[in-house]
């Protein structure tokens, strides 16, 4: 897909890409890992670790109206972030 924005298309493809859902979820595209790791989301397919990966453009419609997940995924993500920087901060 070109450099279209996934939000302005009159319809979603299929298979989503990692950028799309970001766009999509309302994430930055470097958040979408923590969601995978912490299964939030779950790739088509069985791609591997550093493949690339789709997502079904239903199951993501789904979860951007779904009120519990995008809190749940938000303090998930909010999570991540306090305890890297606060592993970062404490002196070797």
């Amino acid at each position: 897909m070109n450099e279209k924005s996934a939000l302005f298309l009159p319809r979603l493809p299929a298979r989503l890409d990692v950028n799309q859902v970001s766009e999509i979820l309302g994430f930055l595209p470097h958040e979408i890992p923590v969601l995978l790791k912490a299964g939030l989301l779950k790739p088509l397919g069985k791609p591997a670790p550093n493949g690339h990966k789709f997502f079904s453009a239903l199951e993501i419609s789904s979860l951007s109206e779904n009120r519990e997940w995008l809190d749940k995924a938000t303090r998930t993500v909010a999570k991540h972030w306090k305890d890297r920087n606060s592993n970062s901060s404490q002196p070797v």
